[in-house]
């Protein structure tokens, strides 16, 4: 199954292809797509970055000297910037940045207050469901699509970044990608396609009005603009039918989510 807005998997060719790509670098030494999740301070001039890498997925790597005003990196590891990295795998846990090519800065998402906000809860929901080290491709490129299209959001009516159609749009399909997409066409419990009225992580979807007891409360007009915005792609997430009740619902159905399968709330989605 295959979600509108999100990358089709590769085929056999295209995986090896990216295999092969990776092995050609020297020893311990490779090159990667990499976007910045996350990024904090490190003794006097470095950096910790926590990076989304399309050939080994959640990575941690240190960025030397890139805090001093000559740093040829600095500029280029912003969180949210998308890059092509050269890392050193050493001893420790921490890989080493030796080479940095900016990909795309996404500088337009980073200094407009609202759209940093969306872009900070998508980079925590990515830190969140996706902490390992291990390949993932199609997570990558939802990603990477998530903060193309966060560089062009309109901010005309802008209210709270949690609520953005994008913004939970996105953290809808990465609930699909980790495993966890609520199943919302009947109820998860008895199966009556009827009066559907609450929402279970435990039970995996929605329920009706006899299995809701206990359940979030999930409004005709919630669970409509849910499916839209698991079924329309990204770049149209801003069509889903959704007024301030159903944005308020999706919210409610993403944090239980992410509770219930992940013990887990986004400090973003409190903060914004």
């Amino acid at each position: 199954m295959v979600l509108p807005g999100l990358p089709a998997p590769l085929t056999v060719h295209e995986a090896r292809l990216g295999q092969n790509y990776t092995s050609r670098m020297a020893g311990r030494t490779y090159k990667t797509e990499a976007i910045v999740l996350r990024s904090f301070r490190f003794g006097e001039a470095d950096r910790v970055l926590h990076l989304y890498t399309l050939d080994r997925g959640r990575v941690g790597a240190l960025a030397k000297g890139v805090r001093k005003t000559r740093s040829r990196f600095g500029a280029r590891l912003e969180p949210l910037s998308h890059t092509e990295l050269v890392l050193h795998e050493g001893r420790g846990e921490l890989q080493t940045v030796t080479g940095v090519e900016l990909i795309r800065s996404h500088h337009a998402a980073r200094e407009h207050p609202y759209r940093l906000g969306i872009g900070m809860v998508g980079a925590e929901a990515m830190l969140r469901l996706f902490p390992e080290q291990e390949r993932n491709q199609r997570a990558f490129r939802a990603l990477s699509r998530f903060l193309d299209l966060l560089d062009d959001l309109d901010t005309g009516t802008a209210q709270r970044p949690a609520l953005d159609p994008l913004a939970l749009s996105f953290q809808l399909k990465l609930l699909w990608l980790s495993g966890y997409l609520p199943h919302l066409t009947s109820c998860a419990e008895c199966g009556a396609e009827d009066n559907l009225a609450g929402y279970s992580p435990k039970a995996g979807g929605a329920l009706c009005g006899a299995c809701a007891q206990g359940s979030l409360p999930l409004s005709p007009q919630g669970l409509h603009g849910i499916e839209a915005l698991l079924n329309l792609p990204l770049a149209d997430a801003g069509r889903a039918p959704l007024g301030p009740r159903a944005a308020r619902e999706a919210l409610g159905v993403v944090n239980a989510s992410h509770e219930y399968h992940g013990g887990f709330r986004l400090r973003t989605l409190a903060a914004s």
